[in-house]
């Protein structure tokens, strides 16, 4: 069963397009990372597939409700715990313990911290143990490493591993090597739109964007 099918996908950013002519599958157990230099479009791409911003050109199949997104910020409440954090976002999708994603990121001698007083990188820490209450199989991610130091980046790395022999996939957009031997790496440098073509859909309004 595909988990994820991008079918001739072009995405648009400030009504540009940034990329067109996109295709892969992700499949239970797989993971792709999207790589490119700045500004060619992966954030502009992943937003399309997390549903947060609509296509400019071809389809996205996937189960609806299937995709946990982490971006660059954290989706954290400050004056909450890092454990009322979890179990608040656990509740919003329908998840179970916590305990696992604290002690996956490390947080477990956080557990009782507010959020507010968390440094940079353990706030980060923390954004990432969100998706493992979600219950999601399609992990979203862009440039999810930002803070973490090399052994967080490793603990990340094996989250994503678990995520993935779970029957679950991932795709992300990553400068850094993560060392998962099973992801597959897609360049968008191929797929760079041709300058001047508008990206906005049939009836978009780009205020709501």
């Amino acid at each position: 069963m595909t988990l994820l099918a991008v079918h001739d996908l072009a995405a648009a950013r400030g009504g540009i397009r940034a990329v067109e002519g996109v295709s892969f599958t992700l499949d239970p157990g797989e993971a792709l990372i999207l790589r490119g230099p700045n500004g060619i479009g992966k954030t502009t791409l992943l937003r399309c597939v997390a549903g947060l911003q609509p296509a400019a050109g071809g389809r996205i199949e996937m189960t609806e409700d299937s995709v946990a997104y982490a971006a660059h910020a954290d989706g954290l409440k400050a004056a909450l715990t890092v454990t009322e954090n979890l179990r608040f976002w656990a509740r919003i999708f329908g998840g179970e313990s916590v305990d696992q994603a604290l002690a996956a990121m490390d947080l477990t001698a956080l557990a009782d911290r507010p959020a507010a007083a968390l440094s940079a990188g353990q706030k980060r820490r923390l954004g990432l143990a969100r998706l493992m209450v979600t219950g999601r199989p399609l992990w979203v991610l862009d440039e999810p490493t930002v803070s973490l130091d090399a052994v967080s980046v490793q603990r990340f790395a094996e989250a994503v591993r678990t995520h993935l022999a779970q029957g679950s996939a991932a795709l992300m957009a990553t400068h850094i090597d993560l060392g998962l031997e099973e992801a597959r790496v897609l360049d968008l440098t191929p797929y760079r739109a041709r300058p001047g073509r508008s990206g906005r859909p049939a009836g978009f309004n780009e205020a709501f964007a």
